[in-house]
C-alpha cells in the first residue's frame, strides 16, 4: 500500500523523471540546500540529436514504498540518485564511498544511474577521474554541478530510451511478463498463465508501461497511441485499476498538449540549454522549472491553446478537454474500488482539480475535491494531515471557494496544536489562523468596519478572533492577545450577548493587568503589520460640541466706547469656484475665540452600550495645530445610559489655529485615540477655533451696595451689575471703585464712560463727574495690584410742573450700575491711540471696553 500521497502531484508529473537527492553522513542544512537549489535548477535537458526534451522532478525525501508502485506510474519511480557528502580527508573516504552505495540500495531495483558529490576532499584520490563521483574542494567552488547533472541526465535517458525499446519491440513469442502492484502479487499465484484472459492482461498492462516510458521520452503522440490501446485491452478483461491508470495516463499526455502553460501553478523564465527546441517542446514544460515561458496571450478564456489545427494529427488520439475530465472521473472511479490504491485515487482528484482550474469550472472542481476529503487513507500522521488540510485549502482557493478555502485552512491550524503532538506548534497555528481571515471576509483592521453593512458571518469570524487569542496566549505573547480582544469587542459588540461582553471584558483586564493596550502597531516576525484597536464604541459619542468661554472669560474686539463703530465688511463676491469650499470652512469655522492659558472646554454627548458600568479613565482631547496641555477626566456611565453629557477641559498653550480631532481613553486598560474622521454620523458645530493671546484679567468692586433690580438688561458684549445709591436733589455722594489685576497679563489701558438711562427730568450740571489722573499714572497695573479711582454722583433735579415725580423717584430711585463685582473682567492689551475724555475740564482719561455705566 502507498502510504504517502504527493499534494503537490500535477498531471505533467506523469512526463517526469524522478530523482532524489540526499545528504550523507553531517551535511550542513544550509550547504545541502544551496546545492540542490543549483542542482534542482536542470529542471529540463534538450536531447542531443534530438528534438525531444526530458522533464525532472527532485525531492530531497521520498518514501521507498511508494517506489514499488514504479511499473504501475513510471514518474513515480526513483531512477536518479544523487547524494551529497563531505570529506575532509583519505582516511574517511571509504567510508563515505560505502555508505553511498548502501543509500543506492535502497532504490537499487529501479535507478537508472546515481551521482557521489564530494566537497573538502583533495589530494590524489580527487584527481582520480570517475563517472559516478564529483569532488570538489567547497561549496563556494564547485562551477561544474550544472554540466554534471546534465551529462547524468543524458545518462538516464539513454537507459529509458534502451528500456522503452525493449519493452515496445513486438518480441514474437516471447512471453509478455505481467506487471503488478505490490498488493496484487499474492492475488495472482496459481493463475493459468495461458489462459487468452490473462495474456490480454499482460499485454494491456505492458502497453500501458510504455505508453508511460514514451511520455517521459518526450514522445507525445507514442504514448497517446499506447493509451487508447491499453485501455481497449484492460477494458476486455475489467482489470479495473490498471485500466484506471491507463486512462489517468491518456489524461495527462492530453493535458500536456492542451495546457503548454501548466496546471501546477506560477512557473519562471526558460532557459534553454543547449540545440533548439522544436514547436512541441517549446511549448510543453515542467511546472516549477526556470527554463519555461508562458505566453499569456496564447491562451483562451479557457485556457485551452487557441492554435492547434496545425497539429490535428497529433491530436487525433488527443483527449477533448471535456473528455479529459470525464475520464479523470472514469479512472477515479476504478481506483475507488480498491482500498490500497487511496493514495492514487487521492492523487487523481488532485490533478482533475488543476485542470478543471484554468478550464475556470469551479463546480466540478468541487465536486472532486468533496471526493478528495472522504478518500479514507491510512492513520495520518499530524503533519500529514496538516499538509492534506492546506493542500485542500490552496486547491479551493484556486478555484474561488474561498470560505471553503478558509474552512480547511483553519482545519490544518488546529491540527498544528492537536493534543496528540508533544509540542504543539503554537506559532504554525497562528500564522495559518492568520491566512484563513479574508476567507471569512475579516481584517485585523478595524477601519474595514467603520464602512458600513458588516460583511461575513459574525458568529464563526468571532470564534476564529477567540482561537487567535488563545494562540496568541499559548505563543506567551499578551500584546497579541490585548489587540484580538481590543478588535474583537470593537468589531463584533453588536454581535456579542450581555453575557458574552461581559467575558470578553474580563478577559480583556485580564491580560492588561500584565500588559496594557497601546496605539502602536504591532509587527509580526512575516512583516505582518497589525494596526492599532481604538474604543469609539467604549463609550459612544454622538456629538462633540466646542463651547464658548464663560461670559467674563470671553474676549472682545477692541472699540472705542466714545466714538462710531467702523464696519469691517467685506464686500460680497460670488465665486461658484469656491462655493463648495466656503461650505466647508464655515462648517469648520467656529464664530468665536479661546485664550491662550484659559481652561477651554469641549462638551461631548456619550452613551454606554455594555449592560454594565462603564469606567472611562483618562478621558482627554486630541488636538493639533496650538500646544494643548488636555486635563484628562474620569467618568461612570450607567449601565446603557442612553445620552449623557460629558466636559472635556484643556489649557491651549500657544496661540494659533487649534483644531480638535477626537479623544483619547482608556478603558479596560486599552488606551484609545479616537479620530472624528473615523466616527461616522457624530454632529459637530466645528473642529476648528482661533487661540487669541493672554489678555489682563481684572477684578472690580465699589462702595456702594448691589441692588436686587436691573434697570437694563445686558447687551451680551459686556458684563454688568447693578449698584444702588438714594440720594435728596441736591445732595452728593462719592463712590469709589476698586480694579485689581488677578490675571498674569499687565492691565494697560482704562476708559471710562457714562450714560443716563429712564430720565425722568432734565438734568442740571455734571450728573457723574470723576478723575483719572491719579489712577492712570499707576498703569500699566501689574498683576496682583490694585487702583483706586472715586466718581462723584451729584444730583440737580427740576420739579417743576412735575406733580408726580416725588412719587417715581420715590418707587425708582435713583442706581448706579457698573462692571461686575467680585467677578474677573478683561481688558485689551493691544495699544490704542488715545480719544478725547468725556470730561476734559477734570482731565479724565477716556480708554477702551472697561468702563462705569450710571443708570437713572
Amino acid at each position: 500500500k502507498m502510504s504517502v500521497p504527493d499534494y503537490m502531484q500535477c498531471a505533467e508529473d506523469h512526463q517526469t523523471l524522478l530523482v532524489v537527492v540526499q545528504p550523507i553522513g553531517i551535511v550542513p542544512e544550509e550547504s545541502f540546500f544551496r546545492i540542490y537549489k543549483r542542482i534542482s535548477a536542470v529542471s529540463q535537458v534538450n536531447v542531443r540529436d534530438s528534438q525531444r526534451v526530458l522533464y525532472i522532478r527532485y525531492r530531497h525525501h521520498y518514501p521507498p514504498e511508494n517506489n514499488e508502485w514504479g511499473d504501475f506510474q513510471t514518474h513515480r519511480k526513483v531512477v536518479g540518485l544523487i547524494t551529497i557528502t563531505e570529506c575532509s580527508s583519505a582516511k574517511e573516504w571509504p567510508q563515505t564511498f560505502e555508505k553511498f552505495h548502501l543509500q543506492k540500495e535502497m532504490y537499487g531495483s529501479t535507478l537508472y544511474d546515481s551521482r557521489l558529490f564530494v566537497f573538502g576532499l583533495q589530494g590524489e584520490i580527487a584527481e582520480q577521474p570517475r563517472t559516478d563521483v564529483a569532488f570538489y574542494p567547497s561549496y563556494d567552488e564547485c562551477e561544474t554541478v550544472e554540466k554534471r547533472i546534465e551529462d547524468f541526465i543524458e545518462s538516464l535517458f539513454i537507459v529509458l530510451e534502451s528500456k522503452r525499446l525493449d519493452r515496445a519491440t513486438d518480441k514474437s513469442g516471447d512471453k509478455i511478463p505481467l506487471l503488478c502492484v505490490p498488493f496484487e502479487k499474492k492475488d495472482f499465484v496459481g493463475l493459468d498463465t495461458d489462459s487468452r484472459h490473462y495474456k490480454k492482461r499482460c499485454q494491456g498492462r505492458m502497453r500501458k508501461h510504455v505508453g508511460d516510458l514514451c511520455l517521459q521520452a518526450g514522445m507525445l503522440q507514442d504514448s497517446l497511441v499506447h493509451y487508447h490501446m491499453a485501455v481497449e485491452l484492460l477494458r476486455s478483461v475489467n482489470d479495473f485499476l490498471w485500466l484506471g491508470a491507463a486512462l489517468e495516463g491518456l489524461c495527462s499526455a492530453s493535458v500536456i498538449y492542451h495546457y503548454p502553460g501548466g496546471t501546477g501553478g506560477k512557473v519562471g523564465p526558460r532557459r534553454a540549454q543547449g540545440g533548439s527546441l522544436s514547436a512541441e517542446a517549446g511549448n510543453r514544460h515542467r511546472p516549477g522549472a526556470q527554463e519555461v515561458l508562458i505566453d499569456p496571450g496564447a491562451l483562451t478564456s479557457n485556457g485551452i491553446n487557441a492554435d492547434t489545427s496545425a497539429e490535428i494529427g497529433r491530436a487525433k488520439n488527443c483527449l477533448s478537454p471535456e473528455d479529459i475530465i470525464e475520464k479523470y472521473k472514469e479512472a477515479i472511479s476504478y481506483y475507488g474500488k480498491y482500498k490500497n490504491a487511496g493514495v492514487i485515487e487521492l492523487e487523481a482528484c488532485v490533478k482533475a482539480v488543476r485542470v478543471l482550474a484554468i478550464q475556470k469550472r469551479s463546480m466540478e472542481a468541487s465536486e472532486f475535491l468533496q471526493n478528495a476529503v472522504y478518500i479514507n487513507l491510512r492513520q495520518l500522521s499530524e503533519e500529514e494531515k496538516i499538509q492534506r488540510y492546506s493542500i485542500l485549502s490552496e486547491l479551493y482557493e484556486r478555484i474561488g471557494f474561498h470560505r471553503k478555502s478558509a474552512f480547511f485552512k483553519r482545519i490544518a491550524a488546529m491540527q498544528c496544536a492537536a493534543p496528540s503532538i508533544p509540542e504543539p506548534g503554537w506559532r504554525a497555528c497562528y500564522k495559518l489562523l492568520l491566512e484563513t481571515l479574508p476567507g471569512y471576509s475579516l481584517s485585523l483592521d478595524p477601519q474595514d468596519f467603520s464602512k458600513g453593512t458588516h460583511r461575513g458571518w459574525a458568529a464563526v469570524q468571532m470564534r476564529l478572533l477567540h482561537e487567535l487569542v488563545y494562540a496568541s496566549r499559548r505563543m506567551g505573547n499578551p500584546a497579541l492577545c490585548v489587540r484580538h480582544l481590543s478588535f474583537l469587542l470593537q468589531t463584533m459588540l453588536d454581535f456579542l450577548s450581555d453575557q458574552e461582553k461581559k467575558d470578553v471584558t474580563q478577559s480583556l483586564e485580564s491580560y492588561t493587568a500584565k500588559c496594557p493596550g497601546t496605539m502602536e502597531v504591532i509587527t509580526l516576525p512575516d512583516g505582518l503589520k497589525l494596526p492599532p484597536v481604538p474604543f469609539t464604541k467604549l463609550p459612544i459619542v454622538k456629538s462633540v460640541k466646542l463651547l464658548n468661554l464663560p461670559t467674563s472669560l470671553r474676549p472682545h474686539k477692541m472699540k472705542s466706547l466714545l466714538g462710531q463703530n467702523v464696519s469691517t465688511k467685506s464686500p460680497f463676491i460670488y465665486s461658484p469656484i469656491i462655493a463648495h469650499s466656503r461650505g466647508e470652512e464655515r462648517n469648520k469655522k467656529i464664530d468665536f475665540q479661546w485664550v491662550q492659558g484659559d481652561v477651554c472646554e469641549v462638551q461631548l454627548m456619550v452613551y454606554n452600550p455594555m449592560p454594565f458600568e462603564l469606567r472611562v479613565e483618562n478621558m482627554g482631547l486630541l488636538t493639533t495645530g496650538v500646544e494643548f496641555e488636555s486635563l484628562p477626566a474620569a467618568l461612570s456611565l450607567p449601565a446603557e445610559s442612553g445620552l449623557y453629557p460629558v466636559t472635556l477641559v484643556g489649557v491651549p498653550q500657544t496661540t494659533g489655529q487649534i483644531t480638535v480631532n477626537g479623544y483619547h481613553t482608556s478603558v479596560f486598560g486599552v488606551f484609545s485615540d479616537c479620530l472624528l474622521d473615523n466616527l461616522p454620523g457624530v454632529k459637530t458645530n466645528g473642529c476648528t477655533v482661533e487661540v487669541i493671546p493672554a489678555l489682563p484679567r481684572v477684578q472690580i468692586s465699589t462702595s456702594l451696595p448691589r441692588s436686587a433690580h436691573t434697570l437694563q438688561p445686558s447687551s451680551g458684549d459686556e458684563i454688568s451689575t447693578n449698584v444702588s445709591v438714594q440720594l435728596y436733589n441736591g445732595e452728593t455722594q462719592q463712590l469709589i471703585i476698586k480694579l485689581e489685576n488677578i490675571g498674569t497679563e499687565p492691565l494697560e489701558k482704562l476708559e471710562v464712560t457714562a450714560k443716563t438711562v429712564n430720565t425722568k427730568e432734565k438734568l442740571y450740571g455734571d450728573f457723574l463727574s470723576w478723575n483719572l489722573e491719579d489712577i492712570l499714572c499707576q498703569f500699566p497695573l501689574k498683576p496682583g495690584k490694585i487702583a483706586t479711582f472715586i466718581v462723584n454722583i451729584k444730583v440737580k433735579l427740576d420739579f417743576s410742573c412735575q406733580e408726580n415725580l416725588l412719587q417715581d423717584l420715590s418707587d425708582d430711585g435713583i442706581s448706579v450700575s457698573g462692571l461686575p463685582l467680585s467677578s474677573p473682567f478683561r481688558q485689551v492689551v493691544k495699544p490704542r491711540v488715545e480719544t478725547k475724555s468725556l470730561n476734559p475740564q477734570e482731565g479724565s482719561k477716556v480708554g477702551d471696553f472697561s468702563h462705569v455705566k450710571v443708570r437713572e
